[in-house]
């Protein structure tokens, strides 16, 4: 543990910061399953509702830095594609 008092409130800090960022890359990837799923199912109106869903927590997850910003386009394009395969 940290012996002064700002380390011991950055300790703090960080670990509220990384119980935020494990809860929403969990959602994220929650709501990834389920889009793959709704792909496997050929529902195409599904899975478009599902990539809007998707593709706007891969942006917040970018804006907060819990993901990359070429990370997040490079999955949101990735996920659009898919879609685009099955609707073709």
């Amino acid at each position: 543990m940290a012996k002064s008092k700002t380390p011991a409130k950055r300790a703090r800090r960080a670990e509220a910061n990384r119980l935020r960022n494990k809860s929403q890359k969990s959602r994220l990837n929650t709501e990834l399953k389920k889009y793959e799923a709704t792909l496997k199912g050929n529902d195409v109106e599904a899975a478009s509702e599902n990539l809007r869903k998707v593709s706007s927590l891969i942006d917040k997850g970018a804006k907060t830095g819990i993901l990359h910003k070429n990370t997040a386009a490079r999955r949101k394009s990735a996920l659009a594609k898919k879609l685009n395969s099955i609707n073709a």
